[in-house]
């Protein structure tokens, strides 16, 4: 089964004011989570990974501004992945697929130490 990633909005800092814009968003801190379930049933197991980071926005633009109270997540997560680049967004996903692929088949496992 396929790693289904889901990204979220933690919190986003804003201005108070910059030129004629009032709240204008400036920091949006992010989360992403991965999540495979392997089998079905009561056998089932749940896999996650998470990435959190945080990325900052460029300056507004008053032709296409968003009031505060008018953003939605859609907005924010959309400009959180633009500002963060395709090819960060993907590199993020995949970091979730390679925590996940490491936790159903570890390259490193803890031992019993011999003398005990």
């Amino acid at each position: 089964m396929a790693v289904t990633k889901t990204w979220d909005i933690v919190a986003m800092d804003s201005a108070p004011t910059e030129g004629s814009l009032s709240d204008v968003v400036k920091t949006i801190h992010w989360n992403c989570t991965g999540t495979e379930t392997v089998g079905s049933g009561e056998s089932a197991v749940t896999y996650n990974s998470y990435s959190y980071g945080c990325v900052g926005l460029a300056a507004a633009d008053s032709s296409s501004f968003t009031d505060f109270a008018s953003i939605t997540k859609t907005n924010a997560i959309a400009w959180a992945q633009a500002a963060l680049g395709a090819d960060q967004v993907t590199a993020i996903e995949t970091g979730l697929e390679d925590k996940i692929t490491e936790q159903k088949t570890p390259s490193i496992e803890t031992k019993t130490l011999p003398w005990t």
